[in-house]
């Protein structure tokens, strides 16, 4: 998969996700939200811009807020039952 956002590449990183043209993985915007500010992530990962960690955010809001995404993995659930996703 390919954009001016995300970048699938098995000759990069071996197949994980990064932002397009760098080496640094979507994953680590997440990480650092745990405990940083979006700006913090910036400084540390420069070749990171600000429109594409936006974006990123964006796709994940898409994802996790989206009523098929949730129908099709939650369908036939009870609200008390356990639930483990992987995304």
């Amino acid at each position: 998969m390919q954009n001016n956002i995300i970048n699938i590449d098995p000759e990069i990183m071996s197949g994980t996700p990064v932002f397009c043209g760098t080496r640094v993985p979507i994953q680590s915007l997440f990480d650092w939200l745990e405990t940083e500010t979006l700006n913090e992530f910036l400084e540390n990962f420069p070749t990171v811009s600000k429109p594409q960690a936006l974006e990123v955010l964006r796709l994940a809001e898409k994802l996790i807020t989206s009523p098929d995404i949730l129908n099709e993995n939650f369908i036939g659930r009870k609200s008390t039952d356990k639930v483990e996703t992987t995304i």
